[in-house]
């Protein structure tokens, strides 16, 4: 079977994209006191502008508490305004939006939270609360797993009232879904922990009413780590299983990511971030984290183009759902060869930092290859006055990072 072109129409639920590529959900750190910026208006429109199908803006907050840091956005009625200046300008060019709606659980450096205790999955130490003075995690509870699932679905219905065409449900990267699926965070001895089934059966829920509040109007897509990269946590095999039940449930599209924040984030970028060049933040919390992040990475580790082929190949073959490959995409070459073993989509993330307009260049033969290097120090700017860019050019301006959206 002839693999489609990159460049073709894809179906994702109700939802017809222009072509297969999407702008994966990057930490953007443009919504200061947690209001979107122009600055992120700005950069999604630049993105849609150069091309891109689909530009997915990262980590909108179902609940205060669902934050991993102060000035990361909520999806509230108050918000909504600034997030419709941002789809309005994503629309103006053609490309479709989506909402990345998550909750941080444990994985949160807010030193205030309504819940008392981080919630997880299980209860115990809680790593990260060494740097929040919160040292231990709560299990939820079945009263904390209707009112979080309540929280994405109220953000999946503001996400829609705020024009975006898709919402992303993030299940990866040891946030509070994925605290669920990987069994380094659950230890629970209920019909939510033990077996990779059971293990799924939370984010499935959460996923199922977001499809009955939103599915037939919205693409609804779910990101997760399809290997979690650490000892003793999820296997290909249980990414695997994880998609069978997503796809059983009805998601209308994978994407299929890799690692965990705190455990192996150079699972998920495909290097790591080198030290000798790691900005220092303003955030002092942040600073001391990333020094102590560095502590755990490889001393080596070479980045290589599509570095996530592999497992996500087995997936690929185990299930029909769309699947969005993501992964060290930095040429055309890679995108053909995405597409040749099987995937409906690419998400790109550095490669488009690096230039908004990469697929327009790609499309009109202008440039066959990224000049992004895979520094990831992109990364890490999300944390600086001017929000993420690329290391390679000049820092977006705090001013216009200031100011909201909306205004």
């Amino acid at each position: 079977m002839t693999a489609p072109s990159p460049f073709s129409p894809v179906r994702i639920g109700p939802l017809t994209l222009r072509n297969r590529f999407i702008k994966a959900a990057t930490n953007e750190g443009m919504s200061p006191k947690g209001v979107p910026s122009k600055s992120l208006v700005r950069l999604h429109e630049s993105i849609a502008a150069g091309g891109t199908a689909m530009t997915t803006v990262a980590y909108c907050a179902v609940s205060p508490d669902g934050r991993t840091f102060v000035d990361q956005a909520v999806l509230t009625p108050q918000t909504v305004p600034h997030y419709r200046a941002l789809t309005d300008a994503v629309h103006r060019h053609g490309a479709a939006a989506s909402a990345q709606i998550t909750h941080g659980g444990c994985f949160t450096f807010l030193r205030e939270l309504d819940s008392g205790s981080p919630l997880s999955s299980s209860g115990g130490f809680n790593k990260v609360g060494v740097l929040s003075g919160k040292l231990f995690r709560r299990a939820m509870d079945p009263r904390d797993m209707a009112r979080v699932t309540g929280e994405f679905v109220r953000a999946a219905r503001l996400a829609r009232e705020a024009g975006f065409d898709a919402v992303e449900i993030h299940m990866g990267h040891g946030y509070l879904l994925s605290q669920f699926l990987t069994p380094l965070y659950n230890k629970r001895r209920d019909a939510y922990g033990g077996s990779v089934e059971n293990r799924t059966r939370f984010p499935v829920e959460v996923l199922q009413r977001v499809l009955d509040a939103v599915g037939h109007e919205m693409g609804v897509v779910c990101k997760y780590s399809v290997i979690d990269g650490a000892k003793g946590g999820n296997t290909v095999e249980d990414g695997i299983a994880i998609a069978r039940a997503l796809e059983a449930a009805g998601a209308h599209m994978l994407v299929l990511s890799a690692g965990l924040n705190i455990e192996a984030i150079t699972t998920m970028f495909g290097s790591p971030i080198p030290r000798d060049k790691m900005p220092r933040p303003d955030n002092r919390i942040v600073a001391i984290g990333m020094k102590l992040q560095a502590l755990t990475e490889p001393k080596a580790a070479p980045f290589r183009e599509l570095y996530s082929l592999g497992h996500a190949r087995k997936v690929r073959k185990a299930v029909q759902v769309p699947l969005a490959y993501l992964g060290g995409i930095q040429s055309l070459r890679n995108v053909l060869d995405a597409m040749a073993a099987g995937f409906d989509t690419v998400a790109v993330g550095r490669a488009l930092l690096f230039d908004n307009a990469f697929v327009a260049h790609l499309q009109d033969g202008s440039a066959l290859q990224s000049g992004c290097n895979a520094c990831n120090l992109c990364t890490v700017s999300m944390y600086s006055p001017g929000g993420t860019s690329c290391a390679l050019h000049e820092p977006n301006d705090p001013a216009l990072n200031a100011q909201p959206a909306a205004a």
